[in-house]
């Protein structure tokens, strides 16, 4: 493979399943680790320079911070689904019309969250009980945060692009390079204005991450075209983003404001539990990234497969990328059962803290198996174009199971020690939740309701009645003509070097998709 080929844009409707989302799921697991760094780090330096009070009032400001990202995370999650199924179709106008609406969807919202974030801050943060001696902290950061926010808003956005297109290797790079910077300024603007120095620090580095993301995918001219004319806003093609993405928004915020309300309870429990909780979620964080990687990993290849509607491939995916992340995770809770004492030792050395840490993560440490598994189907079902399915999911194992339970838990282990309940009930309630999720995710999966939306993938573009080379492969298509004016119906017979399967979208007015996706694998079908 040449290193061309590394960073450029990847055929995922090609080979061997496992192999391609391998390939695709490496470097993002890298990046999703990376990019893990921005909040460790500042989790890291904050508890050594400042102490743990800080680093309580760094952990208290993210379930905010995530719930008024909401917005965003839907705009992306749609962004990645268009773009990665009109990349399998390869439908070059499609293609650039998706990324520009993504980039004039971001400015939107970058817009709204830099006036409504600063405006929320304080009443949130007085609402959830954070304690005095750390609210002016959360504020700081908050307030830093949202009036830079522009710089995670547009890495995020396009660093989805990418990996929609997969070009995961790329995105990876300039992360890395971006997560050594944060450090780097951490430890210079913490020693000098504490904990507003992390929010400073991560929003520079997403800034400079987010500038060489487009510099890269201005180079990519041979399948998009990207400039001022491309970035403007398409109803119809800002209204399908918004429609995939909008349930994934809501997901978001229906998790942030569980965390919401599970932190008001943690508030409650007083600062030692608030910095377990803290330094537990930084350790949950990494533990989950493989997770997270597979489910996005999936996404992006059931996207491109159902865009170049070979579904079966999907099928096939779905088994072998699901036992790879179980596998992974089953050793990830091996290491939290039997290494967690070390790994919180790098946050803090306080020992009450450590093993109070330690008992509260291996609560949870099975769990992660399950996480896989929802993770997967659920990735699965949003490349599919079903991102309605996933919402549900998320807001009955959260809504409904996850935020009773802790309260209820967290009544009935009242004592003299933890008038409020014991942490018990913060990470008992998560654990019960993520296996409650994943007996939901199979059974739903199974059903197989999602799959209309797979299969219902409408063509586009106008109908012909004609015999002509297919554009993308050696194949010949014998087109048969419809009175309609939409959409157009071509049967590819595919020769021995591989084509594209019967029923292929293909848009006439942009016959030739320029280049070989930069040296990608020889097509085996």
């Amino acid at each position: 493979m040449s290193l061309k080929s590394l960073f450029s844009a990847k055929d995922m409707t090609i080979g061997s399943p496992w192999k391609r989302i391998m390939e695709f799921a490496i470097p993002m697991l890298l990046g999703n680790f990376a990019q893990q760094l921005y909040n460790t780090a500042d989790s890291i330096i904050v508890g050594i320079y400042v102490g743990d009070n800080a680093l309580a009032a760094v952990g208290s400001a993210m379930p905010i911070l995530n719930l008024l990202l909401a917005l965003f995370v839907g705009i992306s999650t749609g962004a990645g689904i268009v773009v990665s199924q009109s990349f399998g179709a390869r439908d070059r106008d499609g293609l650039t019309k998706a990324i520009g609406n993504c980039i004039a969807l971001s400015v939107l919202a970058t817009i709204v969250i830099m006036i409504v974030g600063p405006l929320v801050t304080m009443p949130l943060l007085t609402l959830l009980g954070t304690p005095d001696s750390i609210i002016n902290w959360c504020a700081q950061y908050l307030n830093i945060y949202f009036l830079g926010i522009v710089g995670f808003f547009f890495y995020n956005m396009l660093s989805g692009v990418l990996r929609g297109l997969g070009d995961s290797v790329s995105a990876l790079g300039f992360l890395l390079l971006a997560a050594a910077l944060n450090v780097v300024l951490d430890l210079w603007f913490v020693r000098s204005i504490g904990v507003a120095g992390v929010a400073l620090a991560t929003v520079i580095s997403q800034a400079i991450s987010a500038v060489f993301c487009y510099w890269k995918l201005a180079r990519m001219r041979d399948i998009f075209d990207l400039n001022l004319k491309t970035m403007k806003l398409i109803p119809a093609v800002a209204g399908r983003i918004l429609r995939i993405g909008i349930p994934s928004g809501i997901t978001q915020a229906i998790m942030a404001t569980a965390g919401m309300v599970v932190l008001n309870l943690t508030n409650a429990m007083g600062e030692t539990v608030i910095a377990c909780n803290v330094i537990v979620m930084r350790v949950d964080g990494f533990a989950m990234l493989p997770n997270m990687t597979f489910g996005q990993a999936m996404s992006v290849y059931t996207g491109q497969n159902v865009g170049a509607q070979k579904f079966d491939r999907v099928h096939k995916g779905v088994k072998q990328g699901g036992l790879i992340a179980a596998g992974i995770s089953t050793g990830i809770t091996l290491i939290l059962l039997f290494l967690s004492p070390t790994l919180f030792g790098f946050f803090t050395k306080t020992p009450e803290l450590i093993d109070l840490a330690t008992r509260m993560i291996r609560i949870m440490a099975v769990g992660y198996i399950c996480i896989s598994v929802t993770q997967v189907l659920g990735g699965v079902m949003r490349g599919a174009g079903d991102t309605v399915t996933p919402m549900w999911i998320s807001i009955i194992s959260t809504i409904l199971i996850r935020v009773p339970t802790a309260y209820i838990v967290a009544y009935f282990t009242k004592s003299p020690k933890f008038p409020h309940g014991q942490p018990i009930a913060l990470f008992g309630s998560l654990m019960f939740s993520w296996v409650m999720g994943m007996m939901i995710s199979v059974i739903v999966f199974s059903i197989g309701q999602w799959k209309k939306k797979m299969y219902a993938a409408e063509p586009v573009g106008p109908e012909l009645d004609y015999r002509m080379p297919h554009p993308f492969g050696w194949g010949i298509c014998f087109g048969i003509i419809r009175s309609r004016p939409f959409p157009l119906s071509v049967r590819c017979g595919e020769s021995d070097n591989g084509g594209w399967q019967t029923d292929r979208r293909y848009r006439p007015q942009k016959p030739d998709w320029t280049g070989d996706l930069h040296g990608s694998a020889p097509r085996d079908g």
